[in-house]
């Protein structure tokens, strides 16, 4: 068969065959050639080959990548298609460290997923994978071959780079590298899925996500301040013992010293500055609090529980803010939002009176659009 530069090749050697799953070859030779496409474009998708204004050829290559290194052919691809309907809630966690172990764990614990797949990319036995492995959790799978992640209802990304360079920009570049090599093939194995990400600084890196997927900004998701909210509800009513409701506060933002309380409006409360005094207060027993990975291993299956059950209930995660608060920049920061199903249904509007509060959020939607703005994707 002649393979032409232009048609199946690029500039830089990278082939593509879009037409292999139509060919009338013996199987035998297709499924070589097969094995040795997956091990080139486990190495690099590409993707990058066209331009990125070409988005529509994207898309088409990127199925045809999907499809062909799933190993599936126009024989065996109904049967490929049952076997995966047979399993309800699939969901894949990306990243073998200790916040992927912990997500993994706390997912396995609230019986969320029919069927957990964990792809790990580390070498050797670091980390407790090889514990996972060697206690045999039930329903989960370890993997490290990317197809074993698809038809996923939800992707939870928990990798970071480990990289030694000293500059923050560096840094996160770093990530976005990886995530250029892991988030296009795992949105298209799971086109229909929700991707959740866990990731530092998980404002830039859900917007990358959001960037690379090509997704509706409503099925990709940050984690958030989810988990400052919760805690912040349970010291006002259980702590702090308040006769107002702890369930009505948001913690919302950028993580990190710049988040901010917020009051949703609808809790009747008689006197603002009490209120205020009780947010501050419940902000400075917070601030005592880190966050460890099995306590955002908690927080990320708190979420998911939402989305898979579609239960349709209000939580401050990591949503595009452009439109809120004057915001006019496309940034992702934590809002109250409804979760399901179909990701962030609605952005719960909330009833903000203090031009510090909007002051801060679009401080930090402009510094966040100012990095973002030196990444390469």
């Amino acid at each position: 068969m002649g393979i032409l530069v232009g048609k199946h090749v690029d500039a830089q050697g990278r082939i593509y065959l879009p037409y292999l799953q139509n060919w009338s070859h013996p199987k035998s030779v297709i499924v070589g050639l097969i094995k040795e496409m997956i091990a080139k474009f486990q190495e690099e998708l590409p993707l990058y080959s066209l331009s990125s204004s070409d988005e529509a050829r994207q898309v088409d290559l990127l199925a045809y990548i999907a499809k062909i290194t799933e190993g599936v052919s126009d024989i065996n691809s109904k049967n490929w298609a049952n076997r995966e309907n047979k399993t309800v809630n699939k969901i894949t966690v990306v990243g073998g460290g200790e916040l992927g172990i912990a997500c993994t764990l706390a997912i396995s614990a609230k019986g969320i997923a029919d069927k957990l797949v964990l792809l790990d990319f580390s070498e050797g036995t670091k980390g407790g994978m090889m514990d996972l492995d060697i206690f045999n959790l039930p329903n989960v799978e370890i993997s490290k071959d990317l197809s074993a992640s698809a038809h996923s209802k939800v992707v939870i990304f928990t990798v970071n780079s480990l990289g030694s360079s000293q500059s923050y920009l560096d840094v996160v570049q770093s990530n976005v590298d990886m995530f250029r090599a892991l988030v296009p093939a795992l949105g298209h194995y799971s086109q229909h899925g929700i991707l959740l990400v866990a990731s530092q600084p998980v404002e830039i890196m859900t917007y990358v996500t959001w960037k690379l997927s090509a997704f509706p900004a409503n099925r990709v998701i940050g984690i958030g301040c989810n988990l400052d909210s919760q805690r912040l509800q349970y010291i006002i009513t259980n702590v702090l013992k308040a006769q107002t409701s702890g369930k009505e506060v948001w913690v919302i933002g950028e993580q990190g010293e710049d988040k901010v309380p917020i009051w949703s409006g609808q809790e009747e409360v008689t006197n603002h500055d009490s209120q205020m005094q009780l947010s501050n207060r419940a902000m400075e027993l917070l601030r005592v609090k880190g966050q460890r990975s099995w306590s955002v291993g908690l927080s990320v299956a708190d979420l998911l529980d939402s989305i898979v059950n579609d239960k349709k209930k209000v939580h401050s995660v990591s949503v595009l803010a452009k439109g809120y608060y004057d915001i006019n920049s496309e940034v992702f920061l934590s809002l109250p939002c409804i979760l399901g199903t179909s990701g962030v249904s609605e952005v719960i509007k909330t009833t903000v009176k203090e031009e510090t509060v909007t002051g801060k959020l679009q401080s930090s939607a402009s510094s966040i659009h100012g990095l973002q703005q030196q990444l390469k994707l």
